[in-house]
């Protein structure tokens, strides 16, 4: 079975490690589109006139049994035109608003994400029917992705974030953004105990099982 999975830039590759792991006999084929980094602020006719030629790619060349759309931007705004440019069952990452609105205590949460998926309808939506008796704090990492991207870390910055979730008393943070999956542990290190630190790769691929019937 082929499995196609794409993001902008190199969060996907996380997320392709992780299927080979989950699912060893699937052959993963990614794909991305650093010539066009970043998309977080790119709209959402600009996404998907981007990603026409990748799904199409996909499908006509590289035959996959399904895709996995690794990236939040495009999931939250366009998802429903790619499962329409394609016959195979198409997978995306989104904010997991719901998950962390079960496990808050505090009855607040962070959201960390691109100013694409946070304008999103789809993101709206998620937190009109999860979040409304919650405070979401959604911090300013418009500049995460290309600072991973480059692999030049500022520290201070991702701090600044840590710290303004933890003085707005937030115990969950949500990671809706797959570059920000490399800084995972660093995040974990900084937030410390006391606050939860989530993502949706464990759901992505339990969900490309389903359909993969694997």
């Amino acid at each position: 079975m082929k499995v196609g999975v794409f993001d902008s830039g190199v969060g996907g590759e996380n997320v392709v490690a992780a299927i080979k792991i989950a699912i060893p006999k699937a052959e993963v084929i990614f794909r991305d589109d650093r010539a066009h980094l970043p998309y977080g602020n790119k709209t959402a006719s600009q996404i998907l006139e981007l990603m026409t030629p990748i799904m199409q790619t996909f499908t006509d060349q590289d035959q996959v049994d399904a895709i996995v759309i690794a990236c939040n931007t495009a999931s939250t705004n366009i998802l429903d035109q790619l499962k329409e440019l394609v016959s195979v069952p198409v997978i995306g990452f989104v904010p997991m608003i719901k998950p962390a609105s079960l496990m808050t205590k505090t009855n607040t949460i962070t959201v960390c994400a691109t100013p694409g998926t946070l304008k999103s309808n789809r993101y709206a939506a998620l937190k009109a029917a999860y979040a409304r008796d919650l405070v979401v704090i959604e911090p300013d990492c418009s500049d995460w992705a290309e600072m991973i991207e480059a692999n030049k870390l500022n520290m201070a910055r991702i701090g600044d974030v840590v710290n303004q979730s933890m003085r707005a008393g937030s115990d969950v943070i949500v990671l809706g953004c797959t570059h920000y999956h490399w800084i995972e542990d660093q995040l974990k290190q900084l937030a410390g105990p006391n606050i939860t630190i989530i993502q949706p790769t464990t759901s992505v691929i339990a969900e490309l099982k389903r359909v993969l019937d694997c």
